[in-house]
């Protein structure tokens, strides 16, 4: 299996940095093949504009959507959205590693989704959900958060998690008609004894090489 992992956290050391590594290490070491896209390591520009193409369809009136559809059809993104798409075409299963910030994604990887994921490449009209492109696609989400499991429950403050991940898992990876699996999360991962990382850890590279399964015959590595 061929796997991208999808980095996001400004800080090398961090716990989502620690799932990025077990993930790539376990990968490799079972024989599959893995990529791993670094936004802030690489630099990724989040914000969507003119710079996304080469050329425009419309100079007059800039609709990023049309854009998006024009470039498609005539291969004129801009190079680290085609490097992106290229990486999201080769993945068998692409896993998203991030920190919940504000019940949501970092900003730098809802930017990865507004550009990379984009129309005429990720979804057009009549390809989403059960029609979409990339129903041969896995998709999981890797989390870490400050709450505790208690306070992302029923009863919680912030709610059931399976809630705050809609705008991802059913928006964003079941609309591409991939199959989303379900999340792993690291829970108050800064606030607990280096024990439960470890177990956070140990549980994480039991999960994804579960998914992949054993990867004999896998080709090089990446």
């Amino acid at each position: 299996m061929h796997v991208l992992l999808v980095y996001v956290h400004p800080e090398p050391t961090s716990f989502t940095a620690a799932l990025t590594n077990t993930a790539r290490d376990a990968l490799r070491e079972a024989g599959h093949t893995v990529e791993v896209s670094d936004l802030y390591g690489e630099g990724f520009n989040p914000v969507a504009g003119r710079h996304d193409f080469l050329d425009v369809a419309e100079p007059a009136r800039f609709h990023y959507q049309t854009e998006q559809g024009h470039a498609h059809r005539t291969g004129i993104f801009a190079s680290d959205i085609v490097r992106e798409q290229q990486r999201f075409m080769r993945a068998d299963l692409v896993v998203w590693l991030y920190p919940i910030w504000w019940g949501n994604v970092p900003a730098i990887l809802k930017g990865w989704f507004d550009r990379v994921l984009a129309y005429g490449f990720a979804y057009t009209d009549g390809k989403r959900y059960d029609t979409g492109f990339f129903r041969d696609k896995k998709g999981i989400l890797c989390l870490t958060s400050g709450g505790t499991r208690e306070r992302f429950s029923a009863d919680g403050v912030y709610g059931e998690m399976h809630q705050v991940l809609w705008s991802v898992q059913r928006l964003v990876i079941e609309y591409l008609g991939m199959e989303a699996l379900e999340p792993f999360i690291a829970f108050a991962a800064p606030r607990v004894d280096e024990a439960t990382r470890d177990n956070y850890l140990q549980a994480w590279k039991t999960r994804i090489l579960d998914i992949a399964g054993s990867g004999k015959g896998c080709a090089g590595r990446v």
